[in-house]
C-alpha cells in the first residue's frame, strides 16, 4: 500500500535569528498545507536542514508535527544517517513519537559500496516496523542507489518506495523497467515530476510546494485523472521558480522566498547563510509575475 499519491511537501523548520526552532511558526505552516491540499508532509529531510538538527530537536519536531497533523494526512520523517547505530536509533525514537513513515537517504560522506548500502538499509529495515522510502540524491551524498540495488531494497519488509533525486530520466527509466508495480518511485526534483509520473511515478517530494502547494497537488491530480495539458501547463508555468529555488543551496532561495512573503521565522542555520541579493531580487521578480506579492 502506497504511503501518498501526489504532492509531498519537503517542509522548511522554522528558526528564530537565534537558530531556536520556532514552533508557532511551524504551527502555520502546517496549518497552511492542511488547508492547501498538500498529500503529505516530509518533516526534518533536507529541506528542513535535518543535518544541522540534534537527535532531541529532530524528534521533538517530529513529534510535533505529527501531534499537529492527527492524522489527517500522512507525516514521512527524514531519519537518514550515515553512521547506521546513529540511524537505527534515530529512527527507532522517531517511529516511538508517531511518524507514518520514514525517510532513508543514503549514507553521505563514507561512500560505501552498494553491498554495504544493501547491508545499511536491511539493517534499518530490521530495526523498525514502519514503512520507509529510500533516498538517492547523489548530488548531495556522493554516491547513489544503483537499479539493480533498488530491485534489492524493494524486496525488503519495510521499503515501499524510492524518492528519486538523481534528476536523470535514463536512471528512473531504468528502474522502473526493473521493479516490479507493488514499488512506488517518488520524483526528488520539482523541474520532472511530470515526466516522473509518466514513467510510473505516484508523487512528488517538493520543494516548490513550501510557496505553491495547491499547484502542485492540483498538477499531480490533473496528470492522475488523465488531463495531460493541465498538468503540463503547471509544471512548465513553474519551471523558472522551480529553477531560482537552487540557484544557491537549497534551501537558501526557498527561505529567501518565504522570507519575502512574510515569514520572519525562515531563518537558516549555519553552515547555511542568507540568500546573496540577486537570489533575493530574482524572487521578487518571480513572485511577482507569478501574483504572489
Amino acid at each position: 500500500m502506497s504511503i501518498f499519491r501526489g504532492s509531498g511537501v519537503a517542509l522548511v523548520t522554522p528558526f528564530d535569528e537565534d537558530g531556536s526552532v520556532n514552533y508557532g511558526v511551524l504551527d502555520e505552516l502546517l496549518e497552511y498545507h492542511l488547508e492547501n491540499k498538500t498529500d503529505a508532509i516530509v518533516i526534518a529531510g533536507t529541506t528542513g536542514e535535518a543535518s544541522t538538527l540534534t537527535d532531541e530537536e529532530q524528534v521533538e519536531v517530529v513529534k510535533f508535527t505529527v501531534d499537529k497533523v492527527n492524522k489527517r494526512i500522512p507525516v514521512i520523517a527524514g531519519a537518514g544517517s550515515n553512521d547506521t547505530r546513529h540511524g537505527i536509533n534515530l529512527s527507532k525514537m522517531i517511529e516511538d513519537v508517531g511518524a507514518d513513515a520514514l525517510l532513508q537517504v543514503t549514507p553521505y560522506y563514507n561512500k560505501t559500496s552498494q553491498t554495504g548500502l544493501l547491508k545499511h538499509y536491511e539493517a534499518m529495515d530490521n530495526a523498525v516496523n514502519i514503512p520507509m522510502i529510500a533516498y538517492s540524491v547523489p548530488g548531495r551524498t556522493g554516491m547513489g542507489i544503483t537499479p539493480e540495488s533498488v530491485v534489492e531494497i524493494s524486496k525488503m519488509n519495510n521499503f515501499v518506495a524510492l524518492k528519486d533525486a538523481t534528476g536523470d530520466l535514463g536512471y528512473t527509466t531504468k528502474v522502473a523497467s526493473m521493479i516490479d508495480g507493488n514499488f512506488d518511485i517518488y520524483s526528488g526534483n520539482d523541474d520532472v515530476v511530470l515526466p516522473l509520473l509518466s514513467l510510473g511515478g505516484i508523487g512528488v517530494i517538493s520543494v516548490w510546494a513550501n510557496i505553491f502547494p495547491r499547484e502542485v497537488h492540483e498538477m499531480c491530480e490533473a496528470f492522475f485523472n488523465g488531463d495531460i495539458l493541465k498538468a503540463r501547463e503547471i509544471q512548465l508555468k513553474f519551471k523558472e521558480f522551480i529553477d531560482a529555488l537552487f540557484m544557491e543551496a537549497s534551501p537558501i532561495p526557498l527561505k529567501a522566498a518565504m522570507q519575502i512573503l512574510g515569514c520572519e521565522a525562515c531563518n537558516l542555520r549555519l553552515p547555511l547563510y542568507e540568500a546573496s541579493e540577486n537570489t533575493k531580487e530574482t524572487m521578487s521578480r518571480i513572485l511577482k509575475g507569478l501574483g504572489r506579492l
